[in-house]
């Protein structure tokens, strides 16, 4: 039977830890519950193994715990502001817990919670605000972040996984490369020491990898100040409106499929949340339009909320973007026909995050051994160019 660390308080604020060994998650909140404290933090005791001391904490994943501690204080009864108390002083960031004691600084002088989270934009982003403000109007805050905490799981579950699938690539990228200048300024020179001593002649492809190799042993600072300026340069072009939309529009040409899948993923799980949290359309569809990164997408379906306005839905102007899939076009008209609209984008969001997964393990599986063979092909030219050198020096008269 797996076991669980937790983390719970009592009414009065004081904090405990423990293990405990039940079947699931769900069986241990329930034990905490029962036993007449309140769970803060539950996971598999397995998550503080070797790997996981050196994962790094994102944004995201400090918000969502902020979200699932906070819904878990008030559930329990507590006032927010004796609940961010608690969580300002259990906190193990120090930006968060700085952050929290500034929300409550704000509650305590009379601003409103959703008022105070506008103050960091850097942390609650427009869609919490908007979704707290919604819960503080109809005095569901407690459920509203309830679907915080799903929504920034299911986000958070999603970037790490394709952040996980881009792990091999990058390193074999980096390794790769590094070999290759290796062989090239380290390994090859001795190769032109020898023939210079002998007074032979390289092969021709040997003499191509050398002057390479002087390329890079002279002019290797300069070429590296050349590519970092490069660097900066189309950083900052594709910072501007002008370079981000041709670069998105150019991932768009290259991956389609992933980035289609993405981009609707994104969109429908922010509006159906937002929707059943009771945020009104034309609210919610401009901050889910804010969520969606590629700018021609964001570009397309600007005129959704015009037609939204207009009495039309938002399946049809969606179908007129054209940048939808159309499965997820067909959901979303059912969703409206039917009344179920906030129900239907969860569901298409739940879909396509499934297919993006597969899609993103196709990619790589076709990147993975391209990559290997780009890589293959050089090494093996540097390699095979040494080894007609070796042989060129047998074929010498003595």
């Amino acid at each position: 039977m797996p076991i669980f660390s937790y983390r719970s308080t009592t009414l009065e604020g004081v904090i405990a830890e423990g293990v405990i060994e039940a079947p699931d998650e769900n069986t241990v909140i329930e034990r905490i519950k029962n036993s007449g404290v309140i769970p803060l933090e539950v996971k598999a005791a397995t998550s503080n193994s070797f790997s996981s001391k050196f994962k790094l904490k994102t944004n995201t994943g400090d918000l969502a715990a902020f979200t699932a501690e906070l819904s878990s204080l008030l559930e329990a009864g507590l006032p927010l502001d004796r609940a961010l108390n608690i969580l300002s002083e259990i906190s193990e960031h120090a930006k968060m817990k700085e952050t929290i004691k500034s929300l409550l600084k704000s509650i305590r002088s009379g601003i409103s919670f959703s008022d105070s989270l506008q103050k960091h934009p850097n942390i609650f982003p427009r869609i919490y605000v908007n979704m707290v403000r919604a819960g503080e109007a109809g005095g569901l805050l407690v459920v509203i972040l309830e679907r915080l905490n799903e929504f920034l799981e299911s986000s958070k579950e999603l970037k790490d996984h394709i952040i996980s699938a881009m792990i091999y690539p990058a390193i074999l990228f980096v390794t790769g490369g590094i070999s290759i200048i290796i062989l090239l300024t380290f390994v090859l020179p001795r190769f032109s020491v020898i023939f210079a001593e002998i007074g032979s002649s390289l092969p021709i492809s040997t003499q191509i990898l050398l002057i390479l190799s002087e390329i890079l042993k002279s002019y290797g600072w300069i070429i590296l100040i050349m590519i970092i300026s490069a660097w900066f340069i189309i950083r900052n072009y594709v910072a501007s409106d002008r370079g981000r939309y041709k670069w998105d529009s150019l991932k768009l040409k290259l991956m389609e499929d992933i980035i289609k899948k993405l981009e609707t993923a994104r969109f429908c799980k922010t509006l159906g949340t937002l929707l059943s949290s009771g945020v009104p359309l034309l609210q919610a569809l401009n901050n889910s339009r804010e969520v969606i990164g590629n700018r021609v997408i964001a570009l397309a379906i600007e005129n959704v909320s015009k037609g939204a306005k207009e009495g039309r839905g938002i399946s049809d102007p969606l179908a007129q973007a054209g940048v939808f899939p159309p499965l997820a076009l067909s959901m979303i008209k059912v969703g409206e026909e039917t009344g179920t609209l906030d129900q239907m984008l969860i569901r298409v969001a739940v879909i396509y995050e499934k297919n993006l997964k597969q899609a993103v393990k196709r990619f790589m599986a076709l990147l993975e051994p391209i990559m290997i063979l780009f890589m293959g092909l050089i090494i093996g030219f540097i390699v095979v160019s040494m080894l007609l050198a070796v042989f060129s020096i047998s074929d010498m008269p003595l």
